[in-house]
């Protein structure tokens, strides 16, 4: 599998419909779906080279190999080999659960059941066993698993609505065309499987599955190497002892020993001297150190799950770490990219105020109450008078609907316009409410604001539009249907109403609309352009609204005009545009409407609070320019304070480059920009400009779309590009591609040094989630394809607030602080040995027993640490979300670094030094108490493991910021441990029973019960703690940071809490700014008044051609008969190229 050759770029595909005999000689992939990572076979190699790919791991299989050669081990294997399996396997078994839950989550997409026809009739066959070529029947609300070609439908002229909510998070519906040949098949919904499982596009754009670490486990790596180099050249020092010594002093030992003169050379005795010292000092990085890293990370992981704060109750779903490696990593976040839809909104667009004549109705803020009365505006309206209102929705202004009620023409006119200029469908379901299927659900908004206030849209025909007003059936008949698009940024529909009179209605971004206005609506105009401001400022979407009156003569000819340019060949588009505009002027302004794309709960205080912590949002959508901004808006991520917007839009790499380099001479002036732009891509001039944006001051914001985003991805152009956004507080993408998203991820992520987060919901957002080093997936209604790609999920964007400045801080800190400690106090237990080499005629003597060098950091050091690496926090997780600031430092990596790890070092050294030369010193020509001597080495070797255990006991005790039952316990826990232990080995019982293991018979009772090695000990604590004590007490007087000053508050007033900043409802500015955004896709207009997405009602039972469109068996019979006549017009052969 490793060897297999990349697959060829396919050009074209060859299927025969229904012959999957003929189809497997292509050997199209098959259908399964595989997000996993590894099967039985693999998983061991694959598993095992993931492991090995860690330094350490490595380092512990040498040493494993060199404990096996007897003749320079002084320690026996059991000591590695034991941690090392330990260590190995509990991550195997870690990364296989992870492994099996992808498995499952795989297989509930692969057996899920279509319909297949196989050998002429319909079976049930599971979505993994669907075949290239295969034509499968699919109903409604059935969920698809392959790329698909439409071949017919139950809907007139082979149309079907879908919904791609799993793949893109819209909940919108789009419409597909079937295959004119195969579009009177029948009524049921069939198509052809066309691309399969890896081949689809959905897989085709998540990316392969990345092996993640965390800049941690990268720093480890480096350390490890340095240690490894440390005691290469602490073996070198002592094996040059080991020669000198056994040169000038060893020959007096040879007679002794009975060595023949000369067997014994001195050069191969220090060779030999130098690998029993790599093994004797291997302990400075323990294996333990990577199980107790693996068990800080599963306690972290437990903790993000129990989080009863990030639980939503409203679909019962929990945050979910997916991974158990990467939790520290959510500390040190530097920029994160979002997705918009589904993940900042919820894709629900509701009518929220409307002016209307130059009234505002609708929703104020209470602080705005002198501006607007709103009577009883904490209750919403009651529609229960009207039998066919939408009960979901509500308005809380009653004056609407008083004028409604009082007959005001300006306010009929305008919900008149609502319910006629729209591309919406209706339909009734089987309890006979009236539904509607809307294409853009900013129009859905629209709609059924105006059937709740009695203009009820009913139905549409090719030439009519049938609306309820006020309990009257009225039918418009629909001249003419100008569509929307991007350039025009409007839509108009013409209609003749019962009276015979001609209407163009029009709604549309009022930049545009504003410009075709009637010049006596001057006073109008200035009012509804102050409520737009205002609407915009709140975060609303906005549309005008106008309408004119035509003359019937006028119309005509205008109408032959569109008639002929529609038969043109030669600028036919250019044409029509022209007549739309012509049309669409002298218009009399009724108001505006303004919807809220909804957005999620709490965003706009996350995104606010993750600004505070220096955390760069960036939103990378594929939605369009206008509801990308608009949504910038509403979550405060865009402001009308902002210095300057920056806007991307070029077609040409040549106008993407010009633009980027005019924006960044707003930024920092001529002489920071290149005349060219070429600027060679190198991470030396990415450091210089992160030097240049310390010095930007203001706030600027830049938005590109995925065309110019296409150019500016280029090498020559992307360090412009990046340049100038790591300037700028906010960036939006719009209308970017899968690929292009995870282009720009991977961007910052390899030449901004900095650690990222993608967070989505869709399909589209799966690899952008594998590219940053963390994905986060919103497991809401929009399907689980980001969740399953993800490493953590929960339901609401607000809890990435408590997941990266709660869990993610405190994960961060605590792994630091176990690091700095576990360095410190392997040091200090190690360079013992190295300064006993020098009294020991460096023959590789321990200076412990070796079961305290076994045991030292499995049993009497493993649970304090533990407990600080899972329960210790500086400050309460209130306190975190309070202050954003506290974050910081995991940005600037300053909790553990190459500096720490040498400070921890020294101090270890340090302390190994009182070990060792106090007892020493205090050991040198003493007697004990009972008139014999205590400087044997038994008792030398107690005394000093006795002082390490308790040294390093005390000095975990200064470093835990957070107390529980649980420190306490193993902390004092395991001095008391060790005290039980060392008492047993050294008993006579034991050593009767293991006397070649337990030689230290008696020593115990010998050298404990004497005062002055109690004496020695407490001056050895001493000595190595008070230091350390000294150094933090004057740093936290004289520079506390900004935790320690936080922590000294929370003891001092526990129960004070500050005020949580509060989001402004309204932001009144003096800055005009559209606040337009539309979601509707051009092409709807001509799909309407083609009359192809029109059902016909009540359709005549009695022909048979009807009966049997509407019979299965009659179905296949069709389609059987219909591939031999249709298939065999496009080749000899009967084969389709799609």
């Amino acid at each position: 599998m490793f060897c297999s050759q990349k697959k060829s770029l396919e050009v074209e595909r060859i299927v025969k419909a229904n012959d999957r005999e003929y189809n497997e000689k292509f050997q199209y992939a098959d259908n399964r779906i595989h997000t996993s990572k590894y099967n039985i076979l693999t998983f061991l190699p694959i598993n095992l080279f993931e492991q090995f790919q860690r330094v350490a791991n490595a380092y512990f299989l040498f040493l494993l190999i060199l404990q096996l050669i007897p003749e320079i081990s002084s320690l026996t294997w059991f000591t590695t080999i034991v941690p090392l399996v330990l260590v190995i396997t509990m991550t195997a078994v870690k990364d296989a659960t992870d492994d099996y839950f992808r498995h499952k989550s795989d297989n509930q997409v692969n057996n899920r059941l279509s319909e297949v026809l196989i050998d002429s009739k319909l079976q049930n066959e599971k979505w993994m066993n669907v075949k290239v070529g295969d034509v499968i029947k699919l109903e409604n609300n059935q969920f698809v698993a392959a790329d698909l070609l439409l071949l017919s439908s139950s809907e007139p002229h082979g149309l079907c609505y879908i919904e791609t909510a799993e793949l893109d998070g819209e909940t919108n519906l789009k419409v597909r065309h079937a295959l004119s040949v195969t579009s009177e098949l029948g009524a049921d919904f069939s198509r052809l499987a066309k691309f399969d499982g890896p081949d689809t596009k959905l897989m085709q754009n998540s990316g392969k599955t990345k092996f993640k670490r965390t800049s941690i486990d990268k720093l480890l790596n480096t350390l490890v190497l340095w240690i490894f180099g440390f005691l290469v050249c602490l073996g070198i020092i002592l094996a040059i002892g080991n020669s000198i010594w056994e040169n000038q002093v060893g020959d007096q030992f040879r007679t002794f020993l009975f060595w023949n003169k000369g067997e014994k050379n001195s050069v191969f005795s220090g060779f030999l001297t130098f690998w029993s010292y790599i093994i004797i000092l291997n302990t400075v990085v323990p294996i333990s150190l990577y199980v107790s890293m693996e068990v800080i990370r599963l306690g972290h992981s437990y903790f993000i799950n129990w989080d009863r704060k990030m639980y939503y109750s409203g679909k019962s779903t929990p945050a979910e770490a997916r991974t158990t490696t990467l939790n520290e990593e959510l500390g040190q976040i530097e920029y994160v990219f979002s997705d918009k839809t589904g993940t900042l909104t919820q894709n629900i667009m509701t009518f929220k105020k409307c002016s209307i004549n130059g009234k505002i109705y609708g929703e104020v803020n209470e602080d705005m109450g002198h501006k607007t009365d709103i009577p009883k505006k904490n209750e919403p309206m009651d529609f229960s008078v009207n039998l066919q209102a939408d009960r979901t929705f509500q308005f809380f202004d009653h004056r609407l609907m008083e004028s409604v009620k009082l007959g005001d023409s300006k306010v009929y006119e305008f919900l008149r316009l609502l319910a006629l200029c729209h591309t919406v469908m209706s339909e009734e379901n089987s309890a006979g409410q009236l539904i509607y299927q809307v294409q853009s659900p900013d129009e859905g908004a629209l709609v059924t604001a105006a059937r709740n206030f009695g203009f009820i849209f009913k139905s549409r025909t090719p030439d009519t539009i049938t609306v309820e007003e006020l309990g009257t059936l009225v039918t418009y008949q629909l001249l003419a249907f100008l569509d929307f698009n991007n350039i025009r940024k409007r839509m108009s529909v013409i209609v003749r109403n019962p009276e015979g009179q001609i209407k163009l209605y029009s709604k549309g971004a009022d930049t545009i609309l504003f410009e075709k206005l009637h010049p006596s609506n001057e006073d109008l105009l200035t009012l509804t352009t102050d409520h737009l401001s205002e609407f915009a400022g709140e975060g609303l979407r906005t549309l005008a609204i106008a309408y004119r009156d035509l003359d019937d003569k006028y119309f005509k000819e205008w109408h032959k005009m569109l008639e002929d340019a529609n038969t043109l060949k030669d600028e036919r588009d250019e044409r029509i545009a022209g007549l739309y505009e012509e049309i669409e002027r002298d218009l009399m302004l009724l108001g505006a409407t303004a919807v809220e794309d909804k957005l999620q709960e709490g965003v706009t205080e996350t995104i606010a609070s993750l600004s505070l912590a220096n955390i760069k949002i960036w939103v990378l959508t594929g939605d369009k320019q206008e509801t990308a901004i608009n949504i910038g808006y509403a979550c405060n991520m865009l402001t009308d304070d902002m210095n300057d917007v920056f806007i991307v839009a070029g077609n040409t790499a040549v106008e993407v480059r010009e633009e980027l380099r005019k924006a960044k001479e707003n930024l920092f002036g001529q002489n920071r920009s290149s005349s060219n732009g070429h600027v060679v891509f190198e991470k030396q001039q990415l450091e210089l400009d992160s030097v240049v944006e310390e010095t930007i001051t203001g706030d600027y914001a830049l938005i590109i779309n995925g065309h110019s985003l296409a150019h500016a991805l280029e090498s020559d152009v992307k360090n412009d590009l990046l340049e100038l956004a790591c300037m700028c507080k906010t960036v939006v993408c719009c209308r970017v591609t899968p690929l292009q998203k995870a282009q720009v991820v991977e961007l910052v992520r390899n030449y901004r040094n900095a650690v990222t987060l993608a967070i989505g919901d869709g399909a589209n957002d799966v690899s952008m989630i594998k590219s940053a080093h963390i994905g986060v997936g919103i497991s809401g209604q929009e399907g689980l394809q980001a969740v399953l790609a993800s490493d953590y999920s929960f339901a609401q964007f607000r809890y990435l607030q408590r997941l990266l400045l709660v869990h993610g801080r405190w994960s961060y800190f605590r792994m630091c602080k176990f690091l700095g400690y576990f360095f410190y106090k392997n040091f200090a237990f190690t360079l013992v040995h190295f300064w006993f080499g020098f009294f020991c005629g460096f023959s590789a003597q321990t200076v412990y027993d070796q079961w305290f060098i076994t045991l030292f950091n499995i049993v009497y050091t493993s649970l304090p640490v533990l407990a600080m690496g899972i329960f210790d926090q500086d400050v309460s997780d209130q306190n975190s979300m309070d202050y954003p600031q506290l974050y910081e430092p995991g940005q600037l990596n300053l909790l553990f670094n190459k500096r720490k790890f040498f400070i921890c070092m020294a101090h270890g050294i340090y302390t190994s030094l009182a070990l060792f030369f106090i007892p020493y010193g205090a050991f040198y020509n003493a007697a004990g108490e009972d008139g014999q001597h205590i400087a044997d080495y038994q008792s030398f070797a107690v005394t000093m493991a006795t002082s390490l255990v308790i040294v390093v006991s005390v000095q975990i005790a200064l470093d835990t910021s957070y107390w529980t039952v649980i420190n306490h316990v193993f902390i004092w826990g395991s001095v008391a441990t060790y005290f039980s232990i060392l008492f047993t080995m050294h008993s006579n019982g034991i050593f009767g029973i293991f006397p070649n293991q337990f030689p230290f018979v008696g020593n115990v009772r010998h050298s404990l019960t004497q005062k002055c090695i109690w004496l020695v000990i407490l001056l050895t604590t001493v000595a190595s703690v008070v230091p350390v004590v000294i150094v933090r007490f004057l740093k936290m007087d004289l520079c506390p940071t900004l935790s320690d000053q936080i922590r000294q508050r929370q003891k001092a007033q526990k129960k004070t809490r500050p005020l949580r900043s509060r989001r402004p409802q309204t932001r009144r500015s003096s800055s005009r700014r559209s606040g337009y955004a539309f979601a509707h896709q051009e092409g709807y207009g001509e799909l309407i008044t083609s009359g192809k997405n029109m059902r016909a009602k009540n359709p005549p039972l009695t022909s048979g051609l009807e009966k049997t469109l509407y019979n299965s068996t009659s179905w296949i019979e069709n389609f059987c008969k219909k591939t031999t006549d249709t298939v065999s017009c496009f080749s000899q052969d009967k084969t389709v190229k799609l």
